[in-house]
């Protein structure tokens, strides 16, 4: 994706932790490479703890 010679990447990776906190860990332009890396780190914990979020960009 490019938005005025800027790559565009809304897809973000996302970890919640135990304590409530969330980190963004990767950003991809789709939501199938951003799905694939959040399974692959879930299969190495107990609990999923990452998910997948659409980035929505305010039209200004």
């Amino acid at each position: 994706m490019n938005e005025g010679g800027t790559v565009v990447l809304p897809w973000q990776v996302i970890r919640d932790d135990d304590n409530g906190n969330r980190y963004r860990v990767a950003w991809y332009a789709t939501q199938d490479e951003a799905q694939r890396l959040a399974e692959r780190l879930d299969g190495r914990v107990k609990e999923p703890v990452y998910c997948v979020e659409r980035l929505e960009r305010n039209a200004s």
